[in-house]
């Protein structure tokens, strides 16, 4: 059978693995494709390049086709999540001279409070403004941060000097004190420890337990003319995320990504993030953290509309966008109905609802589905807040 070749764009991260790894292990091949790789320095970058055509598909940040769909940051052509393709993932790190005063006023970098991490952040900072590097304006970066913080007390970004630095330069910006403190995805967290320029302070699961980090995005005019497609790529994703979700495959994993064509990192350093064991310091503490990145369990790659409106809602707080309207159509842009038709006949478990309430659950819970199966792991905000959405549930 002759492959039909797609080209998919991607940004050097760990995140990036379940195309990476269906390019590398064939796994494009069972749906009768051929992955193109194409590697792009910057989220701006890679947006233009699939909403131009020079891509078919993306590696992306979740809240760009959201932030798209409200006239923010787009280029003419809108695109859509059609697959989540990784939760969580992100780590929030400091400067070796901030965490020196954190842990000279006492507090021990445990990983697993952000309300103590965060109010220890910002008692270090005192009167001086935080300098907060993060790879995208809209992101699940910046829109956590944005949330954590503000729950606090420093209302942001309104009192954070927010900076937008590309994933791989974040250590160097911090190096460079451009910056105090940075919201990045792995592994340059971990690469700003290496290099001996900052300390880890937190994951961002801790702010909240399950948020979409990256999705497979295609442009509304591919997905309608090449729909055949679109369902079997959906699938080729689902396929590497049920791979990367077995332990014993991350050792060829870490490998592939390793590769200079794609991450061009140690292994060691990779493996990290998927296994959850981050080294925080350069004195070596590790902390290990369950459910650090996923890329398949608890329907991890369902495209909930509930998600896309609460990063909906979000967005349009902050730029004083009309709500409800902003978050009815940022809902449209995460396509839970195309995820359902490219699963039909696979032996794999979906929610019944496409909506639901977003940091309810307190602990992995059942919930109704098509195969009465799925558990759904904890989602809690950090803040105990429950989003409502306006789809229902």
């Amino acid at each position: 059978m002759k492959l039909q070749t797609l080209r998919v764009g991607f940004v050097p991260l760990v995140d990036a693995a379940p195309v990476i790894v269906a390019a590398e292990m064939g796994l494009d091949a069972e749906e009768g494709l051929d992955l193109e790789l194409v590697r792009a320095p910057t989220w701006s970058l890679l947006r233009d390049m699939v909403s131009f055509g020079q891509v078919d598909a993306a590696h992306m940040l979740a809240p760009i086709p959201v932030a798209g769909v409200l006239g923010l940051g787009g280029t003419g052509k809108q695109l859509h999540a059609t697959a989540v393709m990784s939760i969580n993932g992100n780590v929030v790190g400091v400067s070796r001279e901030l965490a020196g005063r954190i842990r000279s006023a006492g507090h021990q970098f445990d990983f697993d409070d952000a309300d103590a991490a965060g109010r220890a952040l910002i008692a270090a900072m005192g009167a001086e403004k935080l300098r907060i590097g993060v790879p995208f304006p809209f992101s699940m970066h910046a829109e956590l941060v944005f949330y954590w913080l503000t729950a606090l007390g420093l209302p942001a970004p309104q009192s954070v000097d927010v900076r937008t630095v590309p994933p791989p330069l974040m250590a160097e910006a911090l190096q460079a004190g451009e910056i105090d403190a940075f919201c990045v995805g792995e592994p340059w967290g971990s690469r700003s420890v290496e290099a001996g320029f900052g300390e880890l302070l937190l994951p961002t699961s801790v702010i909240w337990a399950f948020a979409p980090e990256k999705v497979l995005a295609l442009t509304e005019d591919f997905i309608a003319q090449k729909r055949e497609l679109t369902l079997r790529l959906v699938r080729t994703i689902w396929r590497a995320g049920r791979w990367l979700s077995d332990r014993q495959s991350h050792g060829l994993a870490t490998e592939i990504l390793s590769k200079s064509q794609y991450l061009s990192l140690d292994p060691e350093l990779l493996e990290r993030a998927l296994s959850g064991k981050l080294v925080i310091a350069q004195s070596g503490e590790t902390r290990e953290v369950s459910g650090f990145l996923d890329f398949y369990s608890g329907a991890a790659g369902f495209p909930w509309k509930s998600q896309a409106e609460w990063i909906a809602s979000r967005i349009a707080r902050r730029v004083g966008l009309e709500l409800s309207t902003s978050m009815k159509a940022g809902m449209q842009t995460f396509r839970s109905d195309i995820y359902r038709a490219a699963m039909e006949g696979v032996a794999y478990d979906l929610p019944a609802a496409s909506a639901k309430l977003e940091g309810a659950l307190l602990e992995p819970t059942a919930v109704g589905s098509l195969g009465g199966r799925l558990i759904l792991p904890r989602d809690q905000f950090f803040d105990g807040r429950i989003f409502e959405p306006s789809a229902g549930v």
